[in-house]
């Protein structure tokens, strides 16, 4: 039986995993969906204009930035793999920790203009919780005078005998539980 060498082989990769210029390359993501069920994403390099650009971007500059788990800069004066990953996401790249402060807060402004996106589109505005009702309208565009509301229309309404468009006829409520 053949004994193992001591000298362990080096294994070479015919791709290149990891992007010179910070970040992985697509064949370093597909790698690690393989190995470990990833689903990384490139990073957002251009403006976070939506809610998931926002959060995603955000996050990353908070996790990495706000405590940094290295030096920005090695011994020869070259940024390192964490400040080079600044790049990736379209920031300028760290050279101290200064500049990685700063970097964490944009993260943390990201995130907050993130949570008001997602509170103004969230379930309660659609469920009604923060839409503008009709008497509110009315005083806005009035400049904040005395208009008649809803409720005093619908008398007026009810005194002239039209009928209430938000009310269902007696007949429809009867039909429905026959």
């Amino acid at each position: 039986m053949p004994t193992r060498s001591p000298v362990r082989k080096r294994v070479t990769r015919g791709r290149t995993l990891k992007d010179p210029q910070g970040g992985l390359t697509d064949a370093g993501r597909a790698w690690f969906h393989d190995k470990e069920g990833a689903n990384l994403k490139p990073g957002v390099k251009g403006k976070a204009d939506t809610p998931e650009k926002m959060r995603r971007k955000g996050s990353f500059l908070r996790r990495h930035f706000t405590h940094p788990r290295g030096p920005m800069v090695d011994a020869k004066g070259k940024p390192t793999r964490l400040a080079l990953s600044a790049r990736a996401w379209g920031e300028p790249v760290p050279r101290d920790t200064a500049g990685a402060k700063k970097l964490a807060d944009k993260g943390a402004r990201l995130l907050e203009r993130y949570h008001a996106a997602k509170e103004r589109s969230g379930p309660a505005a659609k469920r009604g919780g923060v839409r503008k009702t009709r008497t509110a309208v009315a005083a806005k565009r009035t400049g904040g005078k005395k208009t008649r509301t809803v409720a005093a229309a619908r008398s007026v309404r009810a005194k002239k005998g039209t009928p209430s468009t938000s009310r269902k006829p007696a007949t429809r409520r009867a039909k429905k539980k026959a």
